[in-house]
């Protein structure tokens, strides 16, 4: 019986698999187009970050120099 059906059952849980990402997809891509719909009517926007003009990038300090002499 195992032999019979289970070729069945896996055959429609891989189509059942198929739809679902083929939905999955859609729904991304619709998203995805309404986004840039909305980022398209704002085109005339310009957005300035000041605070990091502000504060100039600083250097990480490591630690302290020490300058080793040998000795005799």
């Amino acid at each position: 019986m195992a032999k019979l059906f289970l070729p069945i059952l896996v055959k429609k849980a891989v189509e059942k698999a198929g739809e679902n990402f083929q939905q999955q997809q859609q729904y991304a891509q619709q998203q995805q187009y309404a986004q840039q719909n909305r980022s398209y009517q704002h085109q005339d926007e310009i957005i300035v970050d000041t605070a990091r003009s502000k504060n100039p990038k600083e250097t990480k300090k490591v630690g302290e120099y020490v300058d080793y002499e040998e000795i005799d």
